[in-house]
């Protein structure tokens, strides 16, 4: 049987490698040889551990971060959005790499790469209450694209998303995943919750019966921004690089890979929670806990960043407790 784009994908998820036990074990002892109150680090000495988990050595070390954001637009955004949506997509992604955006700052105070990933923001993909947004091949282009992004000497990478309307198409892949109502994932804080709502109401019927696995979801109502931050996930994990999720968006891209095995993003933790109503819901369906709870509500990487540089604080703390500084 010929075989399909998804195909290759699903090879890949099937071929994670894991954690290295040894080098938990190896964490866990030196802070139980430490002498003085204990945890010595809170909660974060479990952060060391998979920190050194993943990048397989003791101290773990920070010295190369990567931001990485994934930018993209979403014809769905027609729908509640009042004005030029390329012209305020441009702007946007304008504003991350030479504008006045925090995250830019936070870059630079953390010594982190920053780099932004428009995939389209100026050729938005079709309204997914009206057609499926991706071809399985165009989804898997957009993956490869973000798989591509990674380089092997990031000891760590926080993903973030600037799509405009990508949190929508969020919230229709987290319904169509985890069931629910669209009110549950679509409810917003501001005027366009009712259009919102509708639009996700819309866009999940229309696919209802055809979704056979986790991909298809992804394709159906996700964009090339949402695709590439499933692919640079996927190549962070073939190389043992630690993730921090940011918002909502982002960790719905991660939602799908752990649709499709629940192990495949261990090597991800969740940099915050954001304002978004609906990010608490979908990290108690990944099972994973927010490194802060700062009521950031920018999803393009700047509460991964914060934790990010939480981490690699406790990484140096840990290495002057245990003498290995």
């Amino acid at each position: 049987m010929k075989s399909r784009p998804f195909d290759d994908i699903r090879a890949l998820i099937d071929s994670f490698p894991q954690s290295a036990p040894s080098v938990w074990a190896e964490v866990e002892s030196e802070f139980d040889d430490f002498s003085g109150p204990r945890p010595a680090l809170g909660h974060w000495e479990d952060s060391v551990k998979w920190l050194a988990g993943w990048q397989g050595v003791v101290p773990p070390v920070i010295k190369k971060p990567l931001i990485a954001i994934f930018a993209g637009t979403h014809s769905v955004i027609e729908h509640y959005f009042e004005g030029d949506v390329l012209e305020f997509a441009k702007a946007r992604v304008g504003s991350l790499t030479s504008g006045q955006a925090a995250i830019r700052g936070l870059a630079e105070a953390i010594g982190a790469a920053l780099k932004v990933f428009d995939l389209g923001t100026d050729c938005p993909v079709p309204d997914m209450t009206r057609q499926e947004t991706l071809s399985e091949e165009d989804c898997v282009a957009a993956m490869a694209f973000g798989m591509e992004v990674v380089a092997d000497d990031n000891d760590i990478i926080a993903l973030g998303n600037a799509g405009l309307g990508s949190t929508v198409a969020a919230a229709a892949i987290a319904q169509s995943l985890y069931g629910g109502a669209p009110e549950y994932w679509a409810g917003a804080q501001n005027g366009s919750a009712k259009q919102r709502i509708a639009a996700v109401k819309a866009a999940t019927e229309l696919q209802s019966g055809k979704i056979s696995d986790p991909l298809e979801c992804l394709r159906l109502f996700g964009g090339h921004d949402i695709a590439g931050l499933v692919g640079a996930m996927i190549a962070a994990r073939h190389q043992n690089i630690p993730v921090i999720l940011d918002g909502f968006v982002v960790c719905a891209a991660a939602s799908v890979l752990h649709a499709v095995n629940p192990t495949s993003i261990a090597h991800c933790r969740a940099g915050h929670l954001t304002a978004e109503p609906a990010h608490g819901a979908l990290l108690d369906r990944l099972g994973l806990s927010p490194l802060h709870d700062s009521g950031i509500a920018i999803g393009d990487g700047t509460g991964a960043v914060y934790a990010v540089n939480s981490l690699s604080l406790s990484a140096a703390a840990f290495a002057t407790l245990t003498a290995r500084a």
